[in-house]
């Protein structure tokens, strides 16, 4: 595929600075990777960089730096460098046919223009919607219920009586509905409580490898629209998620949480179990969250407090060094008043 820069600026709805009418772009890359029939972006802190890139055009917001040569302006660059990936390197289409050697029970329901390949299990009673694709050795579970346009990734567990919406992503590995980490302690033995509820997953929703979301005790455990999780992240039972949350690798989300909508959770951060957290929140990586938090608050640490406080204090443990080699020194000098 080639386009010109006319092409592109009118397809991502941009305007064209230094426009060259001979340029066909044939890709799309990284600063770094990109060469001269490459189109690029940058955004701050790397827009001072992209002078140094062979890409023979570039993506830039409104008012960033000049360049010598063309530069496709649009408010969210890192927005258009996504759509321009998806020009260029469209997903390979997949087979819509259902494959012999996979397993579907008679009573199953499956929809229309949907793909599913060998070694799926799809258990009696659950429904899959239209145009979504099973990868080989993918599990769905008895009277789960699958949404449109959905993309089930080899190796992924959808366990009984889950509900997973439309145009959800479920990456390898990952497993919907595993039982919640539940037990009665008795007389010094853990008795395992039975899980009976389920996982909901609301639409646009994203799961990455190997993460898990705990089927409820009772009732649902709960991820709403929009919201993407990492590889390695775990949600436990009960846990109501909102909407448009990230949740970066290796989160972990004890039992009973309420988590409302727009919040970030950096590499490792955690919570405690039975909290809320409000909106528009961030917590930065390896923030430990003891407490119900409202909104608009960005922490770090553990325990959590504001970021510029935990900045504060991580000045003043650098100093810790120089501020023990200073108090052995007055002992000395205390020590030597004495004897005098």
């Amino acid at each position: 595929m080639e386009k010109t820069l006319q092409e592109l600026a009118a397809f991502l709805h941009g305007t064209l600075e230094n426009d060259d009418p001979a340029m066909r772009i044939t890709g799309v890359n990284g600063l770094v990777e990109a060469g001269p029939s490459d189109i690029s972006f940058a955004i701050p802190p790397y827009v001072e960089f992209c002078h140094k890139s062979r890409a023979g055009a570039m993506i830039l917001a409104p008012g960033d730096r000049t360049l010598d040569r063309p530069v496709i302006r649009v408010d969210n660059p890192k927005q258009a460098f996504a759509e321009l990936l998806e020009l260029f390197r469209p997903q390979e289409e997949v087979a819509r046919v259902i494959s012999p050697l996979a397993y579907i029970a008679a009573d199953a329901k499956i929809g229309n223009n949907v793909a599913v390949q060998p070694f799926v299990v799809v258990e009696s009673g659950a429904e899959i919607g239209d145009n979504t694709v099973i990868y080989s050795h993918a599990y769905v579970g008895r009277h789960v219920k699958v949404g449109a346009d959905c993309i089930i990734y080899p190796n992924a567990t959808i366990r009984e009586n889950c509900v997973i919406g439309d145009r959800d992503i479920l990456q390898s590995g990952c497993v919907i509905g595993g039982d919640g980490f539940g037990f009665v302690t008795n007389n010094g033995k853990h008795n395992k409580v039975q899980q009976t509820g389920n996982v909901v997953l609301g639409d646009d929703v994203e799961v990455g490898c190997n993460s898990c979301i705990d089927r409820a005790t009772v009732g649902s455990t709960v991820v709403g629209n929009g919201t993407k999780l990492d590889n390695l992240v775990h949600l436990g039972h009960n846990d109501v998620v909102g909407e448009n949350n990230l949740f970066v690798a290796m989160v972990g989300i004890p039992g009973s949480v309420t988590i409302g909508n727009n919040n970030t959770f950096g590499g490792q951060a955690a919570t405690v179990g039975h909290i809320t957290i409000g909106n528009n929140n961030v917590m930065a990586a390896r923030c430990g969250v003891i407490g119900n938090i409202g909104d608009n608050q960005v922490l770090a640490g553990f325990p959590s407090m504001s970021h510029v406080e935990w900045l504060r204090q991580q000045s003043k443990l650098r100093k810790i060094g120089e501020l023990m080699k200073t108090v052995k020194e007055l002992k000395k000098e205390i020590e030597a008043l004495k004897k005098s």
